[in-house]
């Protein structure tokens, strides 16, 4: 059984001791990480080699941020989109790990509707696009992880008149995302769970998550091959509870 995580940490030195107990109580195989809010050189590398991982880092002072920790050792380590745009925002990290081409992502926000921080997270959505069909085919091993500031349909809010129209789920942002899945990919949560959620994220505010009014964002998404592997995946709610949690509770997808 191979077991498959994505989590967004906001902040991994914030949140480092809740991180290694969760990796020594789920125990998953392979992990993406978003918004490490660190650099390179302050990622904690020695804490996480202890708990049983390697690391590859593609990290940012304060912003972004994106990981990949692994049992076994990855190779042909790749960071960014690869194209002529020149972006400083580190948002893409790509692997291979045991035959498996893994890459975590951390889709912009877009803020507010028609900003340039929207503009830019539309625009990210295509050179994301382009990325995967430069470098891959649907037919390969492949998993992309992360947190994709997407809910796909109403079924993932569980407010769905309160987040109507916002950059969350706006259609031309679903839209976005459909069109990525449409390259040749699997939504491995819906292939077990077809009910309304679960959600993977909460605001810290207005009790969001005790009103478990959440949103599902982060997913973990296979080349179809691939995704007749997964045996079942869920979102561990259980790491959103307790002392200085991230917002975001980790998502799991398991594998033949």
């Amino acid at each position: 059984m191979l077991k498959i995580a994505t989590w967004n940490v906001n902040s991994i030195r914030a949140r480092l001791e809740r991180a290694i107990a969760w990796l020594e109580k789920a125990s998953p195989d392979i992990v993406c990480l978003q918004e490490l809010k660190t650099s390179n050189e302050t990622f904690p590398y020695d804490e996480i080699h202890a708990a049983g991982y390697h690391a590859a880092v593609y990290g940012q002072k304060t912003y972004n941020g994106v990981a990949i920790l692994s049992r076994n050792e990855p190779t042909d380590v790749m960071v960014g989109l690869s194209d002529d745009v020149e972006d400083p925002q580190a948002r893409l990290i790509a692997a291979r790990i045991d035959g498996v081409n893994v890459l975590s992502v951390y889709v912009p926000n877009g803020a507010v509707v028609d900003s340039d921080k929207w503009i830019y997270k539309l625009a990210w959505y295509k050179r994301l696009h382009r990325y995967l069909s430069r470098r891959y085919t649907p037919d390969d091993p492949l998993l992309l992880c992360g947190d994709f500031n997407i809910a796909p349909d109403d079924r993932d809010v569980a407010n769905p008149e309160k987040w109507a129209g916002s950059v969350i789920c706006h259609a031309d942002g679903r839209a976005s995302l459909q069109n990525l899945i449409n390259w040749g990919l699997v939504d491995t949560l819906r292939l077990h769970h077809v009910e309304q959620g679960p959600y993977s994220w909460w605001d810290y505010r207005h009790l969001g998550f005790p009103k478990n009014d959440g949103l599902r964002i982060d997913h973990i998404l296979s080349t179809p091959a691939f995704a007749e592997r997964c045996t079942d995946a869920m979102v561990d709610r259980e790491e959103r509870k307790g002392k200085k949690p991230s917002d975001h509770a980790p998502v799991l997808a398991f594998f033949e």
